[in-house]
């Protein structure tokens, strides 16, 4: 019978190498998964980062620009036209307590917004509408069927080669 040693394979230098590699990166992944399991369960259901979600469509007719802005009240958005742009201005002000038999809950949430939008040449300034249900703002900008398209094309000039 021949003797013969049996050892285990020794582990591949590689898996040390991925392992310091991909050990930073697990690590912050296992903060940002505690950093949002100490989130609060419940939030305001409104928060502005920076501006309503707007959306905007046009027919032959008119271009029309709705924004959401729940929780705001009409007299606290202010509307503009400044040339060929339309400027949607508000302040969101929400104050919310909830008291339970042994609890209290004290929400406040603030934030101003501004939005700036561009009228394209057609769009009939002196006309707009604006309407408010349900927590969409809904602006209605009629369009001339009169004003020219400014655009056109601009025929490019080549000069010939100078012969030396």
């Amino acid at each position: 019978m021949v003797n013969q040693i049996v050892t285990s394979p020794r582990p591949l230098q590689e898996s040390k190498i991925a392992d310091r590699f991909l050990e930073p990166f697990a690590r912050m992944r296992s903060s940002m998964d505690h950093l949002f399991d100490d989130f609060p369960a419940r939030w305001p259901a409104f928060h502005f980062n920076g501006s309503p979600a707007v959306e905007m469509t046009e027919s032959d007719e008119a271009y029309v620009v709705a924004a959401e802005i729940p929780g705001i009240k009409p007299e606290d958005v202010d509307l503009q036209i400044d040339r060929d742009m339309l400027i949607l201005k508000g302040e969101k002000k929400e104050e919310r307590e909830e008291s339970k038999q042994d609890y209290v809950i004290s929400e406040r949430s603030y934030g101003s917004f501004e939005r700036r939008i561009a009228i394209p040449a057609d769009g009939m300034t002196d006309k707009i509408e604006a309407e408010t249900s349900n927590g969409v703002l809904r602006i209605t900008i009629p369009r001339s069927h009169e004003a020219g398209s400014e655009r056109r094309h601009i025929q490019i000039k080549t000069e010939a080669p100078k012969q030396a």
